[in-house]
């Protein structure tokens, strides 16, 4: 069995920090990343720290973040251990990249990405050990072509690990983000897996970084390719309305939420994904044969793309 280089990972996911920023930085074209870097304190749950970088009031991106974290406890939050019991009594370790772009242009999806490693020890114990991760889509006014596109770079980046690897991790996203008080999806999905170590760890390792290094090239050129379509009042009061799901859905289910909230994470970098603006409107419903009746008839379920 291949050893566990922690710092490997770890080293992996600083420049996978930066490399993102960077790349959208040149995309919007104006606005740069905040750096904000932190520590836990001595009297806090945690130790470790990150690095918090966020982009406000770009050409193209209303408000972003990329956020490293490595952070060590002693136990496992409760929810953690009802779930994977075996964790109970176990130190553990979790270090990761977490973004979110909200684009200003109802055109252009807000997107999330994630890629995270997670380690659980004891003395005189095998560690526990899983790898986890993903992207998706969340359009306002999609558009077909936008989805393929986005759905075929997502399997390109799986089909080296297996031709079963998409199927399972598009089906797996579609049902993670998925929002049952709606009946809705959150978006188009992508790829969404978790608890991955029933390969070698240097292979699923070698997923975990595919999958963050692709982010990008799935994501940069849809932005590029609606920026300049023209929107008014409507669909900007319809962005902000569907924004709202993104914030139902973070703060309900979303279990890195609610993991780095439980266990005494760093809130200000935990809700860096929420959108700046959003709104609810009272029974809100859509006209019938408009564009945002499409995204709700033909994009908010899930779908073979």
């Amino acid at each position: 069995m291949a050893s566990i280089d922690k710092n490997k990972v770890k080293q992996f996911l600083l420049s996978l920090q930066d490399n993102i920023c960077s790349e959208l930085e040149q995309a919007d074209g104006s606005a740069r990343f905040e750096h904000d870097d932190w520590e836990k304190g001595p009297t806090e749950r945690l130790s470790g720290g990150g690095r918090t970088r966020v982009m406000r009031d770009g050409a193209i991106f209303e408000q972003g973040g990329v956020n490293f974290s490595h952070v060590l406890g002693e136990k496992m939050p409760a929810s953690a251990t009802a779930h994977r019991p075996e964790l109970a009594g176990r130190k553990f370790e979790a270090m990761g990249v977490s973004l979110v772009m909200h684009p200003k242009n109802p055109f252009i999806p807000t997107s999330h990405a994630n890629v995270r490693f997670f380690i659980a020890e004891k003395e005189g114990a095998d560690p526990i050990w899983w790898f986890g991760g993903g992207f998706d889509l969340t359009p306002f006014y999609p558009f077909e072509e936008d989805c393929q596109y986005w759905h075929n770079v997502a399997k390109e980046i799986c089909d080296p690990f297996g031709s079963e690897v998409y199927p399972e991790h598009k089906a797996w996203c579609d049902k993670y983000f998925f929002l049952p008080h709606r009946d809705e999806t959150r978006g188009v999905g992508g790829l969404f897996f978790d608890d991955l170590n029933h390969w070698e760890f240097d292979k699923c390792f070698d997923y975990m970084k595919a999958v963050g290094k692709g982010f990008t090239a799935a994501y940069v050129p849809i932005v590029k390719r609606r920026k300049e379509t023209l929107f008014g009042d409507r669909e900007r009061q319809f962005q902000l309305y569907r924004r709202g799901r993104y914030v139902e859905f973070n703060l309900v289910y979303d279990r890195g939420t609610l993991f780095g909230l439980q266990s005494g994470g760093r809130t200000e970098s935990i809700l860096m994904s929420m959108p700046p603006l959003a709104r609810w409107e009272y029974d809100y419903q859509v006209e019938n044969g408009s564009a945002e009746a499409d995204l709700y008839e033909n994009y908010l379920k899930p779908r073979d793309w």
